[in-house]
């Protein structure tokens, strides 16, 4: 048997199962298109193809939210880390491997001789994936790192903190949860907090409706092949004979809710059957499909978030064109 190696001496991985009684994939599937209106759950979106998809959005010069959100760390990383005393652990919401994590743990590097950096996620392979990638990058990092839901985690107390923590929700993650999801979320992390520790939270800004759907709605038609793939992957996973090409993607800004909406619209009349789940749809010609909701804020509303959750507003920054926010907001 060989020795760990140093990479693995500082890799951890904690898995959390779920207490919640989360419904399958299937299980949705089957509940989302029975209802009216139909939908199904965003976070099936996210599958290898989908995700795959997704990573290629992020570059479109529509899809401003990853350019500009990277642009607030690059600028002002450095005083992110520096407004909590050192040193500082890490605790972010997504298994972080990219640039916009880099920054700070390599901001946080500048002033602490250590780092242990806590990443949850519900894939257990992307987060041994970026947690390796990490550690093998950053000598001085550590990876304690939770393989779950981020409710079932935050809820079972499994997270342990040592030093002042700064946790993190980036990417307009927020925006992803329908508004009592949302405060639920944001009340599980206050509970999990410390008072001193410190939420690093990303939003996208509320703006004229053009921008918003063009975002959503690339001319390109990437977002509607990322759209489309979920039916796909019905195909694949539960034996479904969905017609892809009878569904064009639709994405509206809904002013009053402050929410995307994206939609997938059948062109024509459809059956479909759906023989893992012994079942079979009727879809009209111009009925929708549901698909995602991303909800958009003010700064005031995300610092009324914050305090509901115990958290006072310490600071805040904008890309320079003001289209997205991020937030340190202080556990009081």
């Amino acid at each position: 048997m060989s020795l760990p190696t140093a990479v693995s001496d500082r890799f951890e991985l904690i898995t959390v199962p779920s207490s919640r009684g989360v419904p399958s994939f299937a299980e949705d599937v089957a509940r989302g298109l029975a209802s009216e209106p139909k939908r199904l759950s965003c976070k099936y979106l996210y599958d290898d193809i989908g995700s795959a998809l997704f990573d290629a959005i992020t570059r479109l010069p529509e899809y401003y939210l990853t350019a500009a959100e990277t642009e607030i760390l690059s600028e002002w990383g450095w005083q992110m880390v520096r407004l909590l005393d050192a040193p500082l652990d890490f605790l972010e919401l997504g298994s972080g491997s990219a640039v916009k994590t880099r920054l700070l743990i390599g901001e946080a590097l500048r002033v602490q001789s250590d780092l242990c950096y806590s990443p949850i996620d519900i894939s257990t392979e992307a987060l041994r994936a970026s947690s390796l990638a990490l550690v093998e990058a950053y000598p001085r990092l550590r990876v304690r790192a939770y393989a779950g839901d981020y409710f079932d985690v935050l809820d079972s107390h499994a997270v342990r903190l040592e030093r002042k923590m700064l946790a993190m929700l980036m990417g307009s993650n927020i925006g992803n949860y329908e508004p009592g999801e949302a405060r639920e979320l944001m009340r599980l992390l206050g509970a999990a907090l410390r008072p001193g520790d410190g939420l690093l939270l990303g939003a996208d800004l509320k703006k004229e409706p053009a921008t918003l759907e063009l975002a959503y709605d690339d001319p390109a038609g990437v977002t509607a092949a990322f759209d489309r793939n979920l039916l796909a992957r019905i195909n694949r996973e539960l034996d479904a004979d969905f017609d892809v090409r009878n569904f064009k993607h639709v994405a509206h800004y809904d002013e009053k809710r402050g929410s995307v909406d994206s939609f997938l619209e059948s062109v024509e009349r459809a059956s479909i059957s759906i023989r893992a789940l012994d079942l079979r749809i009727s879809l009209r010609a111009g009925e929708r499909i549901q698909t995602e909701s991303s909800y958009k804020f003010t700064d005031e509303e995300i610092a009324r978030l914050g305090r509901r959750a115990g958290f006072r507003s310490a600071s805040t920054w904008h890309d320079r064109r003001e289209r997205f926010t991020v937030h340190l907001l202080v556990r009081e």
